[in-house]
């Protein structure tokens, strides 16, 4: 059956993976092209993984991002379909994984003085955009709950 899910978290799903593949693309280039009008490399991520694997890590998230926003925006599919307790579980993930980015955001600044507000920032950014896009779908799902019809 077809489902229609709220058109502005539609587009806000697509959003969040254009960003994040701009994201991934512009390492991409400084990475493989050069390319020097982009922040250098050091600043794209934390070292914590090595490129080599963080990039087909990446392209997995887009992958499975991709295939989110294409069962809501069909209306059709896996994604969209109602899960309200998966939803609740995904919601929480979400939520600790924005707080653990804020966290790193604070530690960093305080850590890292002169890099004050933006310096190294752009990996926790799009870790930010990561975890908002897991909310939105959680908070989709979770929402489900309250449209379940009543046992007679």
């Amino acid at each position: 059956s077809m489902i229609t899910p709220p058109r502005r978290l539609v587009w806000l799903l697509w959003l969040l993976l254009f960003a994040f593949c701009c994201r991934v693309l512009g390492q991409a280039l400084v990475a493989f092209l050069g390319v020097t009008w982009l922040p250098p490399m050091e600043e794209w991520y934390s070292g914590l993984m090595a490129y080599p694997l963080l990039l087909p890590t990446q392209l997995l998230i887009i992958a499975m991002y991709t295939k989110v926003c294409w069962d809501f925006t069909s209306g059709d599919g896996y994604f969209v379909q109602a899960k309200p307790l998966f939803g609740r579980g995904v919601l929480w993930f979400g939520y600790i994984y924005l707080a653990a980015m804020v966290l790193r955001y604070i530690i960093r600044m305080s850590l890292y003085p002169e890099a004050r507000w933006f310096g190294g920032t752009i990996p926790i950014a799009f870790h930010l955009v990561l975890a908002s896009f897991i909310i939105a779908f959680g908070r989709y799902h979770r929402d489900r709950l309250i449209h379940l019809p009543r046992p007679s």
